[in-house]
């Protein structure tokens, strides 16, 4: 037994065999002076563990004191055998002095050589991967198994609380079992790092490869002229210079760093590139200065379209509403609330969609034509979910994109066409954009930012009003197009289609030329329509049988009405009012179509057979239903018109629509039927002039229609000169063409008791037309 001084150990283990350097701090340098004071140059070398000493210690000689290269004081100690610590006895000196018992090496078994082999064989592997030669020759020499297992000690791969470990170890056979279990596992997790290390070694070698090959492949491309613009790989200095909303640069932002972590095959960065495209693409801040000048605007459309007063009207409003608010320097018409959204409705053919150009051209601004017709689904109008592969922004950002300003005119075309599918339904995605009081936020599924639609101006069109949604319908300004007359269809062909035409045909106003009676016997008798497309088509076969003739013979061609027959044939319409009504039970009436106004006669006739009403020409319920009302009063007030109680109580009336082919429905054809059951029943035919139009009540009251514009634009196209409608319809009037009030005389009645006064020939006129046919008779 010894009495030493502890030389503390913070942060090493030092077995026997090992020399090490022992940094000095207070608690050390006592230590050692302590040894080299006591002449024998002795320490306990203890390692202690979160301020504890442990129960074993190393008996270690200092072999020198010095500085280290660092500058720092250390000294130089080697341990000799291992100790047992005892109980602490005073000494000298600031340090800690303990009693010490040597303890003796057991003489190693059989077992114990084995386990030397078989360290030797696991370290020397290890070693050779580490390149430390050296230190393998200095493990082959050693014999010694105590020195062998001893020597672990310096491995760096063991940890503290191993090294304390092998320390405490009983025998040289414990160490040994000991070591050859962490050389094992140390060697398995070495194995697993090196093939994680070479799998991600190959892994960047690839992608330096492909780096490499990239900036070459871009270098070839510039060579050749052929590299991508300017900054197009780097987003984050584009968005930087990029005029953005605050919104949405911080939106672009987050994805440019989505962008910089992603890899660049991944699907991922893709999409962001995409996604930052569009963004980039898109006007946030671009607008376009509106015409101040109201003059020239309103000559802008009338020079594109005649007519369409109500349309013209309206746009110059906006344009003097917004310069009056400019002028007092108020806000600019923009924000909630204030988006214009026009919806155009009428028929085929009277310039709805090219209005839309004309409307931009005289507000100064883009235009845009986004077409509905057949759109199923939903995301086509507010976009696609990013998720989605594929996925695009909807029609109204990808119009703004290519307007090129977030102020265009975008028309909607054909709104009425469109109808919900599986995907949604268009319709309700439209409800956001134009409604304006939401419109300025309006947020794009692709985009997933706030879109400010509110100073766009949206120009809808449609034939018919009633396929579209009440709720879509509500947040648009309806103004109806119901078609021209013929003296604005003569004006559309001279200064507009003929041109064109002759432009298409090859041909020179000084080698054709139509004449201005040619262009309404055109119109009048060889199209009828509410629009001018058939009115095109026939001047262009006019034209074309023009350029056959002049490429055999020589000189300009006049077409008049007196060699239209030769260009277009006979005349596909004519007057038939008066042939139709020509016997009691026909009546005249007028009707509203996807194509405008018509002429509509309503047949009766009677017959002996089971009392009833047969109806035919595929009328729907609730023509049927007029039916039924109209002869139901006749029945029950017939005796006031002097009519016959068994011409319709006791036989079989038949009512028949042409043409029968077409499909018709609505209450409006109400009192024609009455007018044509009561003719049937006085047999006093209808006087052939006249036109009607209303729907019929139970107690004979004429309830007001819709259409009626159109209806009487019909009316004078197909030559009647007399037209009857109700009474509470008489503010319609006002929009009707001045020409059109001045060739019909229109009676506004609330009582079919009045109509049917008016629409039926007197008594006394059948009585001597039919006197008069006798005499003819007789004669011949």
């Amino acid at each position: 037994m010894a009495t030493l001084p502890v030389l503390p150990l913070t942060d090493a283990v030092l077995l026997p065999g090992m020399v090490i350097p022992v940094t000095l701090d207070p608690s050390t340098q006592a230590a050692v002076d302590a040894a080299r004071a006591s002449g024998d140059k002795k320490v306990l070398a203890v390692p202690r563990v979160d301020g504890e000493y442990g129960s074993m210690g190393v008996i270690a000689l200092i072999e020198k004191v010095g500085r280290l290269p660092s500058g720092e004081p250390a000294a130089v100690v080697r341990g000799t055998t291992r100790a047992r610590i005892g109980s602490g006895v005073p000494g000298p000196g600031a340090a800690l002095w303990v009693e010490a018992t040597e303890l003796d090496e057991a003489t190693p078994n059989g077992k114990a050589k084995e386990l030397a082999r078989e360290y030797k064989a696991l370290a020397t592997s290890l070693l050779q991967e580490r390149g430390a030669w050296q230190v393998i020759d200095a493990l082959e020499r050693m014999t010694d198994l105590s020195e062998l297992a001893d020597s672990a000690g310096y491995a760096p791969w063991l940890s503290l609380t191993q090294k304390i470990e092998l320390l405490t170890a009983p025998d040289v056979t414990t160490r040994l079992e000991l070591l050859v279990g962490w050389v094992r596992d140390h060697l398995a997790e070495q194995e697993v790092t090196e093939r994680i290390n070479s799998d991600v070694r190959e892994g960047l070698e690839k992608s330096q490869r492909e780096f490499l090959l990239r900036q070459q492949l871009a270098a070839i491309r510039k060579e050749l002229g052929e590299d991508e613009p300017d900054g197009s790989a780097d987003y984050r200095s584009r968005v930087e210079a990029a005029d953005l909303p605050e919104k949405v640069r911080e939106a672009a932002m987050r994805e440019v760093g989505r962008l910089e972590r992603a890899s660049d095959a991944s699907p991922e960065a893709g999409w962001i590139r995409t996604w930052l495209d569009t963004v980039l693409e898109m006007p946030w801040t671009t607008r376009t200065e509106d015409n101040t000048d109201l003059v020239a605007a309103r000559e802008v459309l009338d020079a594109d379209h005649a007519g369409l007063t109500d349309v013209k009207d309206r746009i110059l409003e906006y344009l003097a509403v917004r310069n009056r608010r400019a002028a007092r320097n108020l806000q600019v018409v923009g924000g909630r609330g204030s988006g214009a959204v026009l919806a155009l409705a009428g028929p085929p053919g009277v310039g709805k969609t090219s209005l839309g150009e004309s409307v931009a051209r005289a507000l100064g601004r883009k235009f845009v034509r986004v077409s509905l017709g057949g759109v199923r689904d939903e995301a086509e109008i507010r976009g696609h979910r990013r998720t989605y592969v594929g996925a695009l922004p909807g029609r109204i950002v990808r119009a703004l994109r290519e307007a090129g300003s977030m102020n265009p005119v975008i028309l909607l075309d054909e709104v009425d066409k469109i109808s919900a599918g599986y995907a949604g339904d268009p319709a309700a995605a439209l409800l956001e954009v134009l409604d304006p009081a939401q419109n300025h936020t309006f947020r794009d599924h692709y985009l997933e930012v706030d879109l400010d639609l509110s100073d766009v101006l949206f120009l809808a069109t449609a034939n018919v009003v009633d396929t579209i949604p009440g709720p879509l319908l509500d947040r648009m300004e309806l103004v109806t197009l119901d078609g021209y007359t013929e003296e604005e269809k003569v004006a559309i062909a001279r200064d507009h289609l003929l041109p064109r035409q002759l432009d298409r045909a090859g041909l020179t106003s000084e080698e054709v030329s139509v004449s201005d009676e040619a262009l309404g016997q055109v119109a009048a008798e060889y199209t009828r329509e509410a629009g001018v497309r058939q009115l095109e088509r026939a001047l262009a076969r006019i034209l074309r049988k023009v350029a056959v003739a002049l490429a055999t013979t020589d000189g300009p061609v006049r077409v008049d009405t007196d060699n239209l027959k030769d260009y277009l044939g006979r005349p596909r319409f004519t007057p038939e009012s008066a042939e139709r009504t020509a016997v009691p039970g026909v009546a005249t009436g007028l009707a509203v179509t996807g194509a405008g106004g018509d002429v509509l006669f309503i047949e009766a006739t009677s017959m002996e057979g089971e009392p009833g009403l047969t109806l035919t020409g595929q009328l729907g319920d609730v023509m049927k239903e007029s039916a039924q009302i109209a002869l139901s009063y006749l029945r029950s007030n017939g005796r006031k018109f002097g009519l016959d109680p068994n011409a319709l109580a006791g036989r079989r009336i038949h009512l028949h629509v042409p043409a029968g082919a077409v499909p018709k429905d609505g209450p409006s054809a109400g009192i024609t039927m009455v007018t044509a059951l009561a003719s049937l029943a006085s047999g006093r035919p209808v006087r052939p002039e006249f036109g009607m139009t209303g729907e019929v009540t139970l107690a004979g009251r004429v309830l007001p229609i819709g259409g009626v514009k159109q209806k009487l634009l019909a009316a004078h196209r197909a030559g009647l000169t007399e037209v009857i409608i109700p009474a509470r319809n008489e503010p319609d009037l006002d929009d009707l063409p001045t020409e059109v009030r001045e060739a019909l005389t229109i009676h506004t009645l609330a009582d079919v008791a009045d109509v049917l006064a008016l629409a039926l020939r007197p008594a006394e006129e059948v009585d001597g037309i039919q006197a008069l046919g006798d005499s003819a008779l007789a004669a011949a």
